[in-house]
C-alpha cells in the first residue's frame, strides 16, 4: 500500500473531547474544551490535560490547581465547540449555554451537571512542553449519572452517546466490535468446542 510521508504532527486520532470546568480565586466559573487529554496512571488515578499558556483558563489552572473533566456527549457537542472557540474573558459560558454548575465533593471547581461523567482533579505537576503545558492531575472523585447504570450497577456510557474529536470533526462513537480480552476468549472457546466435538 502506498503512503505519503508528512511532516511531524499530531495524528493520534480520535481523541476524547472533554469540557474542563474551573473556578478562579474569586469564584468565577469557566469552561474550556480540550482534546489534548488522556489517562496517565491507574494507581493513583491520574489524567492529563494540555493547555496553551496564552489561554484565559491557563492562569486559573495554575493558581487554583483544581479542575473537573466533564465527558462530552451528543447533547453537549454544541456546547463543547462553543467553549472551545469562545473566551471566558468576555463570556459566561455556563449562562450562555444554559449549563448547570453543580457542586463538587473535593474541589472548588464546578461540575457540569449535564455531563454524564465528571472527574474532580487536583494538579500534581505542570510540565512545560512547547506550545502547550501539560497539567498532570490526580482524580479525587468521579461522578457517574445513575440513569446509565443497569441493575447490576454496571455503567453504560454508550447510552449517553459519547463524542470523540478527529482532525477538526466531532464524531459519535461507533458500534461495539468486541470487549476487553475477546480475542483470547474466542480462541479459548473454539478450543473448548473442538474438544467437545
Amino acid at each position: 500500500m502506498a503512503k505519503e510521508i508528512w511532516k511531524p504532527g499530531n495524528m493520534l486520532y480520535p481523541l476524547p473531547v472533554v469540557m474542563v470546568s474551573m473556578a478562579d480565586r474569586n469564584g468565577k466559573y469557566n469552561i474550556i474544551t480540550i482534546a489534548w487529554a488522556g489517562t496517565v496512571c491507574t494507581d493513583p488515578p491520574m489524567v492529563s490535560i494540555s493547555v496553551r499558556p496564552e489561554r484565559y483558563s491557563y492562569p486559573i489552572l495554575r493558581e487554583t490547581g483544581e479542575f473537573v473533566v466533564n465527558l462530552t456527549t451528543r447533547d453537549l457537542v454544541f456546547a463543547a465547540d462553543y467553549c472551545g472557540v469562545k473566551s471566558g474573558r468576555e463570556t459566561d459560558k455556563f449562562k450562555e449555554l444554559g449549563l448547570t454548575p453543580a457542586g463538587a465533593s473535593c474541589v472548588g471547581a464546578p461540575l457540569i451537571g449535564e455531563s454524564p461523567v465528571n472527574l474532580e482533579c487536583r494538579v500534581k505537576q505542570v510540565i512545560p512542553l512547547g506550545s502547550h503545558d501539560m497539567f498532570l492531575a490526580e482524580v479525587a472523585a468521579v461522578h457517574a449519572e445513575d440513569r446509565f447504570m443497569d441493575q447490576q450497577r454496571k455503567f453504560h456510557l454508550e447510552q449517553a452517546e459519547p463524542v470523540v474529536y478527529s482532525h477538526g470533526a466531532y464524531l459519535l462513537c461507533g458500534e461495539q466490535l468486541g470487549t476487553f480480552g475477546y480475542s483470547v476468549r474466542r480462541k479459548a472457546e473454539k478450543k473448548h468446542e473442538r474438544k467437545r466435538g
